[in-house]
C-alpha cells in the first residue's frame, strides 16, 4: 500500500462515493493537501465538490478508496471515531450559517470549544478575539435573528476558526453574500489561515474566490479535470480541451 507523503496533512486515493438515490458523487478522485495550504476545489454545481469535502472530513464514509489525515487512516474509522476527529481537529463552514437561535453571538462562536471541554472563560476569550477580527465584536451579545446574513456568516467563520482547527473545510462559504461582504470574509479567512498555519480546503464555483488559494483542482461529474491548452488551430480557434483523470 502506498503511504501518504509526509508533508500532506490530507491525502486521498481513488475515492468513490454513491449517493443514496444511486447517483454517483465521486468517481476515483485522488489528491493531496499540503500542510498550511489553501486548496480550492472548483467546478460547476453538482460536480462533487461538497461530496469530496464531506469524504475528506469524515462526515461520510467513502464506498471505496482511502482518506488519510496526518498519515493516519480515516477511511477505516467508525462513526464515533470520525465524529471525535471532526470535533477535535477539523472546522467546517456551510454556505448558509447554521447558528443556535437561543444563544447569543459569542456563545455560538464558542460552542465547539465548550463542547470539547474548554472552560467557559477561555472559550469566550477566543470567540471574542475572532469576532473582533471579523468586525462584529460589538455584536457579541446579540441573537442571530438580529443580524444580517453577512454578519451571521461571519459568526459561523469565527466559530470555525476559534478552536484553531488543523484543517478548515469551507463549502461555498460566501455563496450567499454580496461582493463587498464576500471579499472581506474571504480575505479574513485566508489571512487567518496563513497566520495560524491552518490548512483550508475551499469548495467554490467562483473563479475570483479560487484565485485566492495557493492551488486549485477542478471536478466535473465526480472526476478531477485537467485543462490542457492546445496550440491554436484553424478549426479549434485556440480553445482549451479538458481531460479526465481518476
Amino acid at each position: 500500500m502506498e503511504s501518504p507523503p509526509d508533508n500532506d496533512v490530507l491525502w486521498a486515493r481513488s475515492l468513490h462515493f454513491t449517493h443514496r438515490d444511486g447517483s454517483p458523487g465521486l468517481a476515483g478522485v485522488s489528491l493531496g493537501v499540503r500542510v498550511g495550504e489553501i486548496l480550492a476545489v472548483g467546478g460547476p454545481r453538482g460536480s462533487g465538490k461538497t461530496t469530496l469535502l464531506r469524504c475528506l472530513s469524515g462526515q461520510v464514509p467513502v464506498r471505496t478508496g482511502e482518506v488519510w489525515f496526518n498519515s493516519a487512516p480515516v477511511h477505516t474509522l467508525g462513526p464515533v471515531a470520525r465524529e471525535r476527529l471532526r470535533r477535535e481537529r477539523f472546522g467546517w463552514i456551510d454556505p448558509e450559517p447554521v447558528l443556535v437561535p437561543e444563544l447569543n453571538v459569542w456563545e455560538n462562536a464558542a460552542l465547539p470549544m465548550m463542547l470539547r471541554g474548554t472552560g467557559r472563560r477561555r472559550a469566550k476569550a477566543a470567540a471574542l478575539e475572532w469576532l473582533e477580527r471579523l468586525d462584529i465584536g460589538d455584536m457579541a451579545r446579540r441573537r442571530p435573528r438580529e443580524l444580517r446574513q453577512a454578519e451571521r456568516q461571519r459568526v459561523a467563520l469565527a466559530r470555525a476558526l476559534a478552536p484553531a482547527p488543523t484543517v478548515l473545510f469551507a463549502d461555498e462559504p460566501t455563496a450567499t453574500l454580496h461582493r463587498a461582504d464576500r471579499t472581506h470574509v474571504l480575505r479574513t479567512l485566508t489571512t487567518a489561515a496563513r497566520s495560524h498555519g491552518i490548512t483550508v480546503v475551499l469548495a467554490t464555483h467562483d473563479a475570483d474566490t479560487a484565485a485566492l488559494a495557493d492551488r486549485s483542482v477542478t471536478l466535473l461529474d465526480g472526476r478531477r479535470v485537467h485543462t490542457v491548452h492546445l496550440p491554436e488551430a484553424p478549426d479549434a480557434e485556440g480553445r482549451a480541451a479538458c481531460s479526465l483523470s481518476a
